[in-house]
């Protein structure tokens, strides 16, 4: 056997596990939150000047019902409605654009929908990673009950 130690010496971080978990999490969650908020202020500019797609539609409503679920998950409970009222303006915006065949966006509904991404830009702040991940979850969960709710109703017609 030999007479060297197999003990190593554990070096001694300079930070702290909460500041270093702290740290970390934040350096991830800015990425996170950034990207998320310029889709949705891309996608709003789009609307604003005519541009707008179904994929930039999609990214926009998706946005919006996560801010929805961040807000019945407590952040910004008191704020609801008017993320509500922003989803109710992408349902009109995208009858519009079947009924025209033009995605434009009237004045009231883009404050609606500038208040609900300046909602939303709130609640990222303020959220966790895990927080956001849960309303993105549910909210995948809620648009999947949605389909399926929808094909069992299009199968007895």
């Amino acid at each position: 056997m030999s007479s060297k130690s197999r003990v190593r010496k554990h070096n001694q971080s300079a930070m702290s596990p909460l500041l270093r978990a702290l740290t970390y999490s934040r350096t991830a969650h800015e990425p996170v939150t950034a990207a998320m908020l310029l889709q949705g202020y891309t996608a709003l500019d789009a609307f604003r000047h005519g541009h707008g797609s179904r994929d930039l539609h999609m990214t926009l409503s998706r946005h919006l019902l996560v801010s929805q679920e961040l807000a019945r998950l407590g952040l910004g409970e008191d704020l609801l409605a008017d993320i509500e009222s922003a989803h109710a303006a992408m349902v009109r915006l995208d009858a519009r654009e079947r009924d025209e065949g033009a995605w434009t966006l009237e004045d009231s509904e883009y404050a609606r929908l500038c208040t609900a991404l300046a909602i939303l830009d709130g609640q990222l702040s303020a959220a966790s990673l895990s927080e956001i991940a849960s309303a993105e979850a549910r909210m995948i969960e809620g648009l999947m009950r949605s389909a399926q709710v929808q094909a069992i109703a299009e199968a007895t017609v």
